[in-house]
């Protein structure tokens, strides 16, 4: 079971299916599931294939590194396709210690804030090049999945590791989306933007990637270690421009954000030859399961998009009046990926975008004419808060506050709304660590009244 409180939130025939839809998102991206449909490895002839590509390995030597919250089950699950002993070594970082692998050293670091475990791992990746000497006839196989960008902290020449968690607490707290914050870290990084997979060159780079990113934007997930970077010293400054941080942040970011824009710092690579970036995984992946999870139960589903942004108080109104307006006629269980960005005030309470989803809906849906129950969770188990994967509520869920004497408004308003379910009771959703990330998925199960 993945969501380990059922039996305080299964309370309503209609809960239960958005729970049992959640879990079948979940686990179809769990990385076991997925390395396993993408990825084979003949030994005898010594061949990697990925999809329907395959790739010979010249000097029999493989070597695994990456970084990203499904970065460790990924490696363990490798170990079971390849075999340990046909791999010479590894590394890779990630935000658990619980993998069993052989071969293939698991490293737990900080999210989503880096920290000074991230970057000794990442320091024990670049050194497996020299250590090995690794070169042209060589496999460097690397697991991406989202949260890589925190995992795999690698600050460029003047900028202190400090100064990389200052400027990502402004950034997540600005409202910035995550391909502004990545352009920003792409810039401040030897490894990110392309820097990882030049760093190994000749080398050939074949990179298994789990997406958390809307669009599945190479350059964008875990911010693109692999990937050519297309944003440029002068987008990054406009990023803290344009969020007005140029003050608040720290003075050594800057001064490198402005020397990039007069070229006395080499920009991030425009491409890769040596690198091959796959997708295995992504938000389409886990909706398709939840679809078909919703059809098993007697549903008729719908997936509106896996590529839900923007602001997030706003994206659960719209879909509130869109859903009052009857835009989803003819369905009962609308699925939604994506993430959004919640714009925080200076001071404000404890929650993640999930929850304040799901606080906003209950709002936004009151006027729904029927019963109704939504759920929208983290897929990696994590809603900002490590312990809370999201929140499910339904239209007994704001007369229930209101029962107890709780101003939900005044909760949402202040972007408090673990506090405010936790007063509620029966709401919050805990899964503990995945061990994946594809982003948010969110599912409404409605029961419209018969005139």
């Amino acid at each position: 079971m993945i969501i380990k409180n059922r039996d305080e939130l299964d309370t309503t025939g209609l809960r239960k299916q958005a729970l049992d839809i959640i879990e079948a998102g979940i686990a179809r991206v769990l990385p076991a599931a997925i390395m396993k449909s993408s990825v084979r490895y003949d030994p005898s002839g010594n061949i990697l294939t990925v999809n329907y590509d395959e790739y010979p390995i010249a000097s029999g030597r493989i070597f695994v590194i990456g970084g990203g919250k499904a970065s460790g089950q990924m490696a363990e699950m490798l170990e079971s396709i390849i075999s340990p002993e046909n791999i010479t070594a590894g590394v890779v970082t990630c935000n658990s210690s619980n993998e069993k692998t052989k071969r293939i050293e698991t490293i737990e670091a900080g999210h989503p804030v880096p920290d000074r475990r991230g970057a000794a791992g990442v320091e024990k990746i670049l050194a497996l090049k020299d250590s090995y000497s690794i070169s042209k006839g060589d496999l460097v196989i690397c697991l991406i999945s989202g949260g890589g960008s925190a995992l795999m902290p690698c600050p460029a020449e003047s900028i202190k590791l400090e100064d990389k968690q200052t400027v990502t607490d402004l950034l997540l707290a600005s409202g910035a989306d995550i391909h502004e914050i990545n352009s920003v870290r792409k810039h401040l990084s030897k490894t990110k933007g392309g820097g990882l997979g030049n760093f190994f060159s000749p080398a050939t780079v074949v990179s298994l990637i789990i997406s958390d990113v809307t669009g599945n934007d190479l350059d964008v997930i875990a911010s693109g270690p692999t990937s050519p970077d297309p944003s440029t010293f002068s987008d990054a400054l406009n990023v803290l421009e344009k969020y007005d941080l140029v003050s608040r942040a720290p003075e050594s970011v800057v001064t490198r954000l402005r020397k990039g824009t007069r070229g006395k710092v080499p920009e991030t690579p425009k491409s890769l030859e040596n690198c091959r970036n796959y997708i295995i995984g992504d938000n389409r992946l886990a909706l398709e399961a939840m679809a078909e999870k919703a059809a098993e139960t007697g549903l008729t589903p719908y997936i509106v998009t896996d590529g839900q942004k923007g602001d997030t108080a706003a994206a659960a109104e719209l879909r509130a009046v869109e859903i009052l307006d009857g835009k989803y006629s003819g369905y009962n269980a609308v699925l939604i990926g994506g993430e959004t960005t919640p714009t925080l005030p200076d001071i404000h309470g404890k929650g993640g975008r999930n929850q304040h989803y799901a606080a906003v809906s209950m709002q936004a849906m009151s006027e729904y004419p029927g019963e109704w129950t939504l759920a929208s969770a983290g897929t990696d188990g994590s809603d900002f808060l490590p312990d809370v994967a999201g929140a499910i509520v339904d239209n007994n869920t704001l007369d229930s506050a209101r029962n107890k004497g709780i101003d939900v408004e005044e909760y949402t308003a202040r972007y408090d709304s673990n506090t405010l379910f936790e007063k509620i009771g029966g709401s919050l959703i805990v899964t503990g660590s995945t061990g994946t990330n594809v982003g948010d998925i969110i599912v409404y199960i409605l029961s419209r009244k018969q005139r």
